[in-house]
């Protein structure tokens, strides 16, 4: 079984999430963006569970870093959003089929590019928060791409706080993802023995990150972020309309 950790499709795998980290701790967020369309081409069962489990990886280690940035009080609604958008994400993985699937990674990539781009600023209210919890579970767990719609509410916060209170989100919703993942079928032994050789990778995009973000500008970053995510989601749709 060990065999399965140095294929070529585990190799490529890796390369995202190490690409994928490096993201999501240089701007608080982007792991599956970056990585959940072309890990659903390499093999669809790296969508969604083992992206979930690296996140909660990732995302424990960034909430850490900035635990002094993080508020708690104001991610209440949020969270308490995320249930019910969990148990409706997990209905949907269950009834869709994988190249459905695709196209809908696919298209949510392109919306979160598209939603990074918009000029005006969203207040995060009580009521908002609550929402965007919602599409933030509903999304991350049919498809591991739960960000946008927290990040399009916390985007104008002060650097650290926006990465400290979306890492401490993702690590609670992480863990409401995988809790309704496992009883519908998509989080088993095989998944979690699939994500351990992700996890280095994971880790060393975060080191990575750790080193650079004080150097590299974080709008650069941003914009390098945003073309690949474009042409991840390009790929997903292209992928996802081709065996339709």
């Amino acid at each position: 079984m060990l065999s399965e950790w140095v294929t070529s499709e585990a190799l490529l795998a890796a390369f995202l999430i190490f690409v994928g980290s490096f993201v999501q701790t240089s701007i608080g967020f982007g792991l599956a963006i970056v990585a959940a369309p072309l890990l659903f081409l390499v093999s669809p069962d790296y969508v969604p569970a083992p992206i979930c489990m690296v996140a909660l990886f990732i995302s424990i280690l960034n909430a850490l870093k900035h635990r002094g940035s993080i508020e708690i009080g104001g991610l209440k609604m949020a969270l308490i959003g995320r249930v019910p958008g969990s148990i409706a994400g997990g209905v949907l993985l269950v009834m869709v089929s994988g190249d459905v699937l695709s196209l809908w990674l696919g298209l949510l990539v392109l919306f979160a590019v598209v939603v990074s781009l918009l000029p005006f600023r969203i207040e995060p209210t009580p009521t908002r928060m609550g929402i965007a919890g919602f599409f933030s579970g509903f999304f991350g767990t049919s498809s591991a791409i739960g960000g946008p719609p927290m990040a399009l509410l916390l985007q104008h916060q002060e650097a650290n706080q926006l990465r400290g209170n979306l890492s401490a989100f993702f690590v609670f919703s992480s863990i409401i993802s995988l809790s309704v993942q496992a009883p519908a079928g998509f989080l088993t032994l095989h998944h979690v023995w699939i994500t351990i050789p992700l996890l280095p990778a994971g880790w060393l995009g975060y080191q990575l990150a750790r080193a650079t973000t004080g150097a590299l500008p974080k709008e650069k970053i941003r914009i390098g972020a945003l073309l690949l995510c474009s042409l991840s989601g390009a790929t997903a749709v292209w992928q996802g309309l081709a065996a339709i």
